[in-house]
């Protein structure tokens, strides 16, 4: 899970320990595993500030905080404090922008070629999609596999992320969808041809920031059409 440590303290001595925070990234550079800081100022109280420091787990929070160079900065941060700064070590619950990082991370890995990778870092392992286009939903990573395999054997295709909405544990992706029809899809014989498609997925996500269920809507007719596999008066 994603995990953030909150560091208060009072200082009239800001702007150099913005200095000194800016040191500690160039001293622990390649080493460092917090992921993303902010150092804010109280408006109510200018010597209150706060330091949000978010990590991947707790585990690497207390790796990070291993570091001698860590442990020196921490020395020089507490002789610019007035008083002994407090920490509070935070579990993320809900992270919205991390959702819809991991959903533009799918549509990053779907796209290629021969065997689907694992995403064992994007789905959780009981992953369940419900595409209309299919007969039965697929269910866990293993199959998830199987179907991203079956449009790799047919295209070499691409993804643009045209919009992207994250509300609550929900992330909706509007997408464009680009192929060059190479192989056997659906028993389709290759076309050689170019087609194009338009889309719309909504993912629910994990409090870890997993995906764990997807709903997909898609010009899938229309994709047909160009391939030639359907009659424009059958639509």
């Amino acid at each position: 899970m994603t995990f953030v440590q909150l560091i208060e303290c009072r200082t009239s001595r800001l702007d150099e320990m913005n200095r000194l925070m800016d040191r500690w990234v160039e001293q622990t550079k390649g080493k460092r595993t917090a992921m993303h800081s902010v150092v804010a100022k109280d408006r109510a109280d200018a010597s209150h500030v706060v330091e949000i420091v978010e990590f991947p787990s707790y585990e690497e929070a207390m790796r990070n905080s291993g570091l001698p160079e860590t442990d020196r900065i921490f020395r020089e941060m507490v002789a610019l404090c007035d008083g002994e700064p407090t920490f509070t070590d935070l579990d993320v619950v809900r992270d919205e922008q991390l959702y819809a990082a991991t959903a533009r991370r799918f549509f990053e890995l779907v796209a290629g070629q021969g065997e689907a990778p694992p995403f064992n870092d994007v789905f959780i392992e009981d992953y369940h999609d419900h595409d209309p286009a299919n007969p039965q939903d697929v269910i866990g990573l293993d199959a998830l596999r199987r179907e991203v395999e079956v449009w790799r054997g047919g295209f070499d295709f691409s993804f643009t992320i045209e919009d992207q909405v994250a509300q609550e544990d929900r992330v909706c992706t509007r997408w464009s969808w680009k192929g060059h029809h190479k192989g056997d899809f659906l028993g389709i014989p290759p076309t050689g041809k170019d087609v194009t498609m338009t889309g719309t997925t909504v993912h629910r996500c994990t409090p870890d920031g997993k995906i764990a269920e997807g709903w997909w809507q898609y010009d899938r007719l229309g994709l047909m059409q160009q391939l030639g596999a359907l009659d424009p008066l059958e639509l």
